[in-house]
């Protein structure tokens, strides 16, 4: 008669299942890429292309003639980047994976073996895709970032005229807003003026007036792709609420609020640490489409803003937060701090977590408040209302005295108002 214990461990637990019947794995290189699907579909199931685009259009020829439907592939560098959109638009479904998810076993130390793992991986429906947004808003967020790129080019630009201005000792780095006299402001702009030293201001400045002219055409480009996105939306029926955010210096020239309150249904710059600009990059990074994640806390889990559950024999071992690269989360956080000075409540919780746990850690939990926020309004319509910083230190004075009363009702005693000192009595 065979033991238990053989027959638990021998045919009981099984294969693998195959969710992905027609799927294929693909390893990204810089000059070429290996693709491998299921020996039983090709004679060669194991192809190399070079990178070139004529050769990723065979390759997603070959791919239809197998009758692949679903091709997963890792995020290397930005060799991905023509890849997947070249499958994409030739309506394969394209899994993006995160490197660090698949690279952890040993014995895989080519670029065949490679495609070959994430195929047997994806077949059996193993891994898990990075998130990227549709194709328009894919664009959009493009736009965003190349025109923050030539932001910072010109900022630099401008370090460049302050040094040369120090160089000729012109003191005009006083504030604009200044009451100094006319004698003041004369001897401040007495210089040393070298040719080398002009020379380079000069050109500091023609290349900050260069950038700033493409600044402005990035501008143009993302107003188009906003009115090419909002063009099957109507309008709200509720007006615009009034402009609560003046525009900063880099924000973009045209009406970029009005936009978004028509793609999105709400004007979310109400939020507090919230302008249009900063509205228009986190749809960019994070899409107009919230039911990519099921709930917030997934919402926030993505965005490494949420407390880590590292735990081992029942004990929490750590909860910090993951570290990351999120645009979005660093968007969040820089909110965070610019409320942490508002008279809000989301600053009071800011200021009082800064006192009892450290700055650091209140920016982290003001950045997920902020992020819930985003994701209800754009999920479910939630509109925003600040209810102010007395509320909020209100509120938490009440759950302060609630907790010790249950505290002082649990050691026998009972926990009761201040009454007034007699006079006299010290």
């Amino acid at each position: 008669m065979p033991q238990r214990g053989k027959k638990t461990r021998g045919k009981a637990s099984g294969q693998l299942s195959t969710l992905n019947e027609h799927a294929a794995g693909l390893d990204v290189g810089s000059t070429f890429h290996v693709v491998a699907v299921r020996s039983d579909q090709d004679d060669e199931p194991v192809r190399t292309f070079r990178s070139f685009s004529g050769d990723l259009h065979k390759m997603a020829d070959w791919l239809e003639s197998v009758g692949i439907k679903t091709v997963a592939m890792e995020s290397t560098g930005v060799y991905w980047i023509p890849v997947f959109e070249i499958l994409e638009a030739r309506g394969f479904e394209v899994l993006l994976v995160n490197a660090r998810d698949v690279k952890n076993v040993p014995g895989r130390k080519t670029d065949v073996n490679d495609a070959q793992w994430l195929q047997q991986l994806h077949q059996h429906g193993l891994l898990r895709g990075s998130f990227r947004p549709r194709d328009e808003v894919v664009r959009l967020r493009a736009y965003l970032r190349h025109r923050e790129r030539t932001v910072e080019y010109a900022s630099a630009h401008v370090q460049h005229m302050q040094k040369a201005l120090m160089q000729m000792n012109v003191q005009l780095h006083r504030d604009v807003r200044c009451a100094a006299s006319e004698d003041t402001i004369r001897q401040a702009l007495t210089g040393n003026y070298r040719p080398e030293h002009v020379f380079a201001l000069k050109q500091a400045l023609e290349l900050w007036d260069f950038h700033q002219t493409k600044i402005a055409e990035c501008d143009v480009e993302i107003e188009a792709v906003l009115k090419v996105l909002n063009e099957q939306r109507s309008v709200p029926e509720a007006p615009l609420p009034p402009v609560r955010h003046a525009k900063a210096r880099n924000e973009p020239k045209f009406d970029a609020r009005s936009a978004l309150y028509t793609m999105l249904g709400a004007d979310l710059s109400q939020i507090h640490g919230f302008g249009p600009y900063t509205v228009l990059r986190l749809v960019g990074e994070c899409g107009d489409d919230m039911t990519k994640w099921l709930t917030a806390k997934h919402f926030t889990s993505w965005l490494s803003l949420a407390p880590g559950n590292k735990i081992s024999g029942g004990r929490v071992l750590s909860s910090k937060t993951r570290t990351s690269s999120n645009r979005a989360a660093a968007m969040l956080r820089t909110a965070a701090v610019n409320i942490g000075k508002t008279q809000t409540a989301l600053g009071a919780f800011y200021r009082r977590l800064a006192a009892r746990i450290g700055k650091a850690k209140a920016v982290t939990a003001t950045a997920r408040k902020l992020a819930v926020l985003f994701y209800r309004a754009l999920r479910f319509g939630m509109k925003y209302a600040d209810p102010g910083a007395e509320y909020y230190e209100e509120r938490y004075k009440r759950r302060v005295i609630a907790n010790l009363q249950r505290r002082a009702s649990g050691l026998g005693f009972r926990l009761v108002e201040n009454a007034p000192v007699p006079e006299g009595v010290s």
